[in-house]
């Protein structure tokens, strides 16, 4: 595993990936980036992520997680969390239309800008890219 510096924002991907059994290699490596990130108080993620990884935990993979469980991983990340403001939406505007990023991944990168992270973990934003002067690294692809 790689040592991340500074802040890390972590996407709803790699949470789910770290807690869903069956995806393989990616559940290995997200797991141990989340440890890595708990042992050096450095993770962040916003509500957003902690509800869009309940609805799939629960839902959307081959095991989904019973809800109590589900509910208990979402509460000890909630820790990690900022509040999402108004000022959030509208950082996320300017972004989606300047980065063309979908509106969602655009409000992602705006709590990550108000939360201070150097870099986000996502296997949906552009690996290697920088918006808002945040690094995107997608964890699941060597060499980035």
């Amino acid at each position: 595993m790689r040592c991340m510096s500074g802040k890390t924002f972590v996407d709803t991907n790699v949470l789910l990936y770290a807690h869903d059994i069956d995806a393989g290699a990616k559940h290995h490596l997200a797991a141990e980036i989340l440890r890595d990130l708990w042992r050096e108080r450095t993770g962040l993620m916003s509500v957003q992520v902690l509800q869009e990884f309940y609805v799939n935990v629960t839902r959307k993979i081959s095991r989904p997680l019973p809800k109590p469980s589900a509910r208990m991983i979402v509460n000890s990340y909630s820790l990690w969390c900022g509040v999402t403001t108004s000022d959030d939406v509208s950082v996320a505007f300017r972004i989606e239309d300047e980065s063309q990023v979908s509106f969602w991944d655009a409000l992602i990168v705006a709590s990550a800008i108000r939360l201070g992270a150097e870099t986000i973990l996502s296997e949906d934003l552009n690996a290697g890219q920088r918006i808002g002067g945040i690094r995107i690294e997608n964890p699941f692809v060597s060499g980035v």
